[in-house]
């Protein structure tokens, strides 16, 4: 049976089936989408949380390390309150669309993208705050220069968002309705294949989920292999 299945995702993979690719497309578009606000959201407000006070700086990341641990489905859920038909947002009819699935994947990208920059902005020099205000910085030039400082960790934080949203079921089920050819995306054919009995399927999805992850992160690595050989010298 095992043997079957990998050789029917063989073919699929090889034969670039209709269904399976159409898979695909629709999850990288929801997700790059998301991705894309989540991170326009999430960059400028690590510098803005890094510029402030230690003691706001620190309850803030208390709030966001906290939302971590929110389940999806809950989150999922919250949307859902929010966007159904008795929700405040109703009248818009987002439910069961990309757009609510792109609402929801924002919901969940926002704080671990956040987190992930702060953590690492604590490894920046905090020299290089005190050299810009000396030199007549204001705040924009130092968010600009904590930027520019920490491309690669944010573009780091970036792809961890996009992995953990990409592999993400719950808010995709709850808010996209897994509908062929419309919001079905990889892991809800996955879990939709594998319960029909349909294994070879999943499995080409999955190798496809790890090839892509695979794939993402040595194209950045390429790209930034410069600044990463100059930061561990």
């Amino acid at each position: 049976m095992l043997l079957s299945a990998i050789e029917k995702s063989y073919i699929l993979l090889t034969t670039f089936d209709k269904n399976l690719y159409e898979i695909v497309f629709i999850t990288l578009k929801i997700t790059i989408f998301s991705i894309i606000i989540a991170s326009c959201f999430s960059i400028p407000l690590a510098i803005a949380i890094d510029l402030m006070s230690s003691k706001s700086r620190r309850v803030l990341i208390a709030i966001l390390n906290s939302l971590l641990a929110i389940p999806t489905v809950v989150i999922g859920l919250t949307v859902y309150m929010f966007i159904s038909r008795s929700g405040p947002f109703g009248e818009y009819n987002l439910l069961f669309t990309p757009m609510a699935v792109v609402i929801g994947q924002i919901v969940l990208a926002i704080p671990i993208i956040t987190t992930i920059i702060l953590a690492g902005f604590t490894k920046t020099d905090r020299l290089l705050h005190e050299t810009l205000i000396t030199l007549g910085a204001n705040k924009f030039d130092l968010m600009k220069a904590l930027f520019h400082e920490n491309k690669p960790l944010i573009l780091s934080a970036i792809l961890a968002g996009f992995g953990r949203v990409i592999a993400e079921v719950g808010i995709s089920m709850m808010l996209g309705g897994n509908i062929r050819g419309y919001t079905r995306t990889i892991t809800t054919a996955i879990a939709f294949e594998t319960g029909k009995g349909e294994f070879a399927m999943g499995i080409s999805l999955g190798i496809i989920l790890i090839l892509l992850a695979v794939l993402i992160n040595f194209t950045v690595y390429l790209t930034f292999k410069n600044e990463y050989i100059l930061r561990d010298a």
